[in-house]
């Protein structure tokens, strides 16, 4: 089985746009105060510039989440990967305007507002980001570096 064409940066970049605005599940990688890892999937939005995720509070991804600040996302499958490193702030339910947590609630299926169990978002804010298919898109993987994309798109020309 032979390789597809790599892709140019740009190209990539809309792919990972496009993704993250139409998956509904991340894989959110985080390590507890001791460095025990911590993987777990979970529903996202994406705006254009952040990720708003929810999770209960007290759960181990909750708790690593607020307390280191920083968090891994892992989207596609295993030949088209995209890595998203970021910060986390996390907040309230009642911190994120309505507005955004209807769109969440819209895109994922699954609204966290009314539950018993305490919830708190996590909006992360892309640091940096990678995507790759094969060995032949290695070169030039890091399309985000200290939040800011390294590749214009059409659109912003």
């Amino acid at each position: 089985m032979s390789a597809p064409a790599p892709r140019d940066r740009a190209q990539r970049r809309r792919d990972v746009e496009a993704r993250l605005a139409t998956d509904v599940d991340v894989w959110v990688a985080t390590a507890s105060a001791d460095g025990d890892p911590h993987l777990i999937p979970l529903s996202h939005h994406w705006d254009g510039e952040t990720l708003l995720l929810a999770t209960a509070a007290d759960s181990p991804t909750g708790r690593n989440l607020a307390r280191s600040g920083t968090v891994r996302l892992a989207a596609g499958h295993t030949r088209d990967v995209c890595l998203v490193e970021g910060t986390v702030q996390t907040l309230p339910m009642d911190a994120v305007d309505d507005a955004r947590a209807t769109a969440f609630a819209e895109h994922t299926g699954f609204d966290p507002r009314g539950l018993r169990t305490p919830y708190h978002w996590y909006l992360v804010t892309p640091q940096r980001v990678l995507a790759w298919r094969e060995e032949n898109e290695l070169a030039g993987r890091e399309l985000m570096r200290d939040g800011r994309w390294t590749v214009e798109t059409m659109d912003e020309r």
